[in-house]
């Protein structure tokens, strides 16, 4: 008998594909990237999700957990695991996006990961709306922010220093705490959130980068005055300008116009004069995909790929476009860019007051076309 031929229990029809494995960017806090390049599906699967950790995952028992709402309001309130999975519950699917997210790609460079492009990725989460559990504890008039605290913690290394410990944080403004689609949510692609991803209870703040969206969520404060916490004004920030100068740091907020190609990779080799599918994802803050275009000659010329699936507001949108690779070898540079339904274009040059974040100026991608010996030209690559 070969020894090569599975048994009828694990029958090569029963066989599933391994998922390509995430990228280590750091080993503890664990901060591991998708591989953008394995992109074929709207919905990243949860193996593959990437993570984004400041501190150390906190071990937490849905038995004891109690979710603590105080501060500006009529009624303080606990709520247990088990009475937020009694509540009406909420679904959407969001592109969750690290505003540091393709950092690896900035000259000269610059501090914190070095993500390349898969800091991002899209599931499906179900929640109880945020805005029903602020209902319940009846937020007072003058009410500025609400903030979300998770149950990690670490000191901060870099200046200025924290005073020891300290617990994630951040705010997101009153009327956007109100939109029903920002949640607080339990699960993550029809499963119980993992504990990298925030077990036993996460905020899922749609349109806005994956900082606001914190994990563990073990308290909501409701405040009448701004939050100042150190994700709030220290990290998580750039500058605004104003004539030309720059003014004051603002806190990162909302995700912008975005295409990213997933093959082909950067210094790929493509046959000459065959038919090659590109594609990638794109992805905007509070509107829609409206268009990606491609550039295979450096940004001279652009063309309009095609859209795949439906629209969603907050989901990122597969695309795809079939290049007929030149006939001559060479060096070639491809791109890719978005439009929203805004009207708002990615642009081709980095705004540097953006910092070390929200990095979505068009990435070129350099490309070597060779000849295949034996290949038929009108073969299709990356099917």
């Amino acid at each position: 008998m070969n020894s090569s031929i599975p048994s009828d229990q694990t029958s090569r029809e029963n066989i599933q594909a391994p998922f390509a494995a995430r990228i280590i960017r750091e080993n503890e806090p664990e901060n591991l990237e998708f591989p953008f390049s394995s992109l074929n599906s709207a919905i990243t699967p949860t193996e593959q999700f990437f993570i984004r950790s400041h501190f150390p995952v906190p071990k937490i028992s849905p038995e004891t957990y109690r979710l603590k709402v105080d501060g500006h309001i009529e009624r303080p309130l606990e709520i247990s695991y088990d009475d937020l999975l009694k509540m009406p519950s909420t679904r959407v699917t969001m592109t969750l996006e690290c505003a540091g997210n393709s950092r690896i790609f900035l000259s000269p460079k610059v501090s914190g990961l070095q993500w390349e492009l898969g800091a991002v990725s899209n599931a499906e989460w179900v929640g109880v709306s945020l805005s029903e559990v602020l209902n319940r504890v009846g937020v007072k008039p003058g009410t500025v922010d609400i903030i979300l605290e998770g149950a990690d913690s670490g000191e901060i290394k870099k200046e200025p220093n924290s005073p020891g410990k300290i617990t994630y944080a951040r705010s997101i403004p009153l009327a956007k705490a109100f939109e029903k689609e920002v949640i607080l949510a339990y699960q993550m692609n029809g499963e119980p959130l993992p504990a990298a991803h925030g077990f036993p209870l996460r905020a899922i703040v749609p349109g806005w980068y994956g900082m606001a969206s914190v994990k563990w969520v073990n308290r909501i404060s409701v405040s009448s005055v701004p939050f100042r916490g150190y994700w709030q004004t220290l990290d998580y920030t750039y500058w605004e300008t104003r004539n030309g100068l720059p003014i004051e740091l603002l806190p990162v907020s909302e995700i912008e116009v975005k295409a990213e190609i997933a093959r082909p990779g950067l210094h790929e080799v493509l046959p000459a004069n065959s038919v090659y599918r590109m594609h990638g994802a794109a992805w905007t803050g509070e509107s829609e995909i409206a268009k990606v275009e491609v550039s295979t000659d450096g940004g001279k010329i652009w063309s309009a790929t095609q859209l795949l699936g439906a629209s969603a507001k907050y989901a990122w949108r597969l695309w795809e476009f079939h290049w007929r690779t030149p006939a001559e070898p060479g060096r070639y540079t491809v791109m890719a860019r978005a439009t929203d339904a805004r009207g708002r274009t990615q642009p081709m040059v980095r705004d540097a007051h953006r910092g070390g974040y929200v990095i979505t100026h068009v990435q070129p991608i350099l490309v070597e076309v060779r000849k295949v010996q034996g290949s038929a030209s009108s073969e299709s690559y990356n099917i």
